[in-house]
């Protein structure tokens, strides 16, 4: 067992579990099954068993991203295991694209469910037959009873947080009754919403989750799984503490959402225990806040509409939280898990920093992204003392701090590309850059004085003249001769030796809101038009060689990742991941 990282209440509960006497012997036979199946079986290699249960009607986002960490995280630290399972229960939503988006995700954090030759990929819909069974034992204990009342008039009868709700006039229909119908609609004889399966607790219980919460609903649907086999599909609530049972899970970790759900999850258990199907430990179920982070949105819902309705480009757009989007953006592994050991592990719902996720990358890549030179608004540069087809080579690190990791070669020719905003006619106070008469250091090549500039029509600087000063090349002993206060970056533009033209794609908040939707407004009103900007640059050559794989950190802009879709050798096209600082945060101050 490894020593846990960090000490949150989930880790201390755990470690307690495991510390108290009188724990009972687990079994496990090596995949799900009741208590018949472990009972005979060897103790579980798994001091822990917990699981990651997404519904694959969508792709995964941050805030998965969250319990993806944390369940396999904290199964790791305490020598156990962690099952990836598929809540698989809603064919209308759900589909074979997500379920590959999700275990493409998930494998692309770093994480497995491969132990070995244990490998714990579930489904519900592995269990189909398993849960019919057992709503068929309620049924008989008469703990569980058809419910032929229109949507409507349920929920009326439900009841308030203050009133009691009304019991069902089919409440007490016979068991053979129950039976039968239940059957029937297992085998699609009766349409959608005539009848449900609902357990029979108490009508008058304060807790709403417990008034004769519904089990199985009718669903003609064909399932991407199961196919027409079912029309009848069990309620999440239902189908994932008997799911949990199967599996063995020792600690359920849910968000605090399904807080009010735990006494109907306990109650699921215990009434299958009582018939045998289950034996102690019975899972024990864990709530945690979950993730809600500012100038994003993370509701399923919500996301859906981005992407159906065209506001973003598809599901991996790099704009939207979602694991895919951020992959495409830049974002790396290392950089999430860390910003989710960062933010931790809470009992209250807070709102986290967008900054928070962007610095966690910042701190992942500073010492790992190759450094590469991109001149973003080009401004062409004639140094007029150096001849035509002069070249000069200029040796730039790698990576500032490691040495090891060699250097990159720039050719030094006659015309440059530089920063436009590098260059003032008439400069305002401060300013040490280009300007004429002044001095300034090519950033890893020569100084440079400015000798003059020309103009358009519209008197908009086209080009901007300069002579090199000799002996001043970086790295010679001329180098120290001269005293200047600007370092500019440049490109060569020069025929044959002209740096590489790239499509930037400069990427913002999605939203202008930090919590967009809130006070009862249209999320979608929030949403920033200038969240994305598509500019003509100029790349290093050295930036379309790289084969790390991570993101560039193109000197002074910040940090870049070749688009995973549309980048090409012949048509670069290079993502803004992040800046090299938190612009955000100046805006909130001011």
């Amino acid at each position: 067992m490894k020593e846990p990282t960090a000490s949150n209440f989930i880790r201390a509960r755990i470690t307690h579990d495991l510390a108290k006497s009188g724990e009972s012997r687990r079994g496990w036979a090596g995949g799900p099954g009741v208590a018949a199946v472990h009972q005979t079986a060897p103790a579980d290699p798994a001091a822990i068993r917990t699981r990651f249960p997404p519904e694959p009607n969508g792709y995964l986002h941050i805030g998965h991203a969250k319990s993806i960490c944390l369940n396999f995280g904290v199964a790791d630290e305490f020598g156990g295991r962690c099952h990836l399972r598929f809540d698989d229960t809603n064919p209308a939503r759900e589909n074979q694209q997500f379920v590959d988006a999700i275990i493409d995700a998930v494998q692309w954090l770093g994480f497995s469910w491969q132990h070995g030759e244990e490998s714990n990929l579930y489904f519900a819909s592995d269990y189909f037959d398993q849960l019919y069974e057992f709503a068929q034992t309620l049924i008989r204990n008469e703990q569980a009873y058809v419910d032929s009342q229109d949507a409507e008039t349920m929920r009326t009868n439900r009841g308030t947080l203050t009133e009691p709700g009304t019991d069902s006039p089919f409440r007490n229909r016979s068991v053979e009754e129950n039976l039968r119908l239940f059957a029937e609609m297992r085998d699609g004889k009766h349409a959608e919403g005539t009848h449900v399966l609902r357990a029979r607790i108490n009508m008058a219980s304060p807790n709403m989750n417990m008034r004769d919460p519904v089990l199985y609903r009718i669903l003609n649907a064909s399932h991407h799984r199961t196919g027409d086999r079912w029309h009848v599909y069990p309620m999440y609530d239902f189908a994932h503490p008997l799911e949990d049972a199967l599996e063995r899970i020792t600690h359920s970790l849910c968000t605090l959402e399904f807080q009010d759900h735990r006494p109907f999850y306990e109650w699921v258990i215990a009434q299958l225990a009582r018939a045998d199907y289950f034996e102690a430990p019975l899972p024990r179920q864990i709530e945690f806040a979950r993730l809600n982070l500012e100038y994003t949105v993370m509701s399923k819902r919500r996301l859906h509409t981005l992407v159906e309705d065209g506001h973003v480009q598809g599901w991996d757009d790099p704009r939207l939280p979602t694991l895919a989007g951020l992959r495409r953006r830049g974002f790396t592994p290392e950089s999430i898990r860390l910003f989710s050991e960062r933010i931790g592990v809470a009992k209250a719902d807070s709102w986290i920093d967008y900054g928070v996720l962007e610095q966690a990358l910042r701190d992942d890549l500073d010492n790992r992204a190759s450094r590469a030179t991109a001149v973003l608004n080009p401004l062409r540069l004639e140094l007029t003392n150096m001849p035509a087809d002069a070249v000069e080579m200029c040796e730039a690190p790698v990576l500032p701090r490691q040495p090891e990791r060699g250097v990159r070669s720039i050719a030094l020719t006659r015309d440059l590309w530089i920063e436009r905003e590098d260059f003032a006619v008439e400069p305002p106070k401060g300013f040490f850059r280009l300007y004429p008469g002044n001095k300034v250091r090519l950033r890893y090549g020569v100084v440079i004085e400015c000798t003059g500039f020309e103009t358009d029509e519209q008197g908009e600087v086209t080009k901007v003249t300069a002579e090199v000063l000799p002996d001043s090349k970086s790295g010679t002993p001329g180098a120290d001769n001269y005293k200047v206060k600007g370092n500019i970056h440049w490109l060569p533009a020069s025929p044959g030796h002209e740096a590489a033209r790239a499509e930037i794609r400069l990427y913002d908040r999605l939203f202008t809101s930090a919590q967009p939707g809130a006070g009862g407004s249209e999320f979608i009103d929030a949403l920033n038009p200038e969240s994305v900007s598509t500019i003509s640059a100029y790349v290093e050559a050295s930036a379309l060689t790289d084969t790390t794989g991570l993101p560039l950190q193109f000197e002074r802009h910040g940090y870049f990742m070749p688009d995973l879709v549309d980048h090409s050798a012949d048509k670069p096209v290079f993502n803004r991941t992040v800046t090299l600082k938190d612009s955000w945060a100046k805006q909130k101050k001011n």
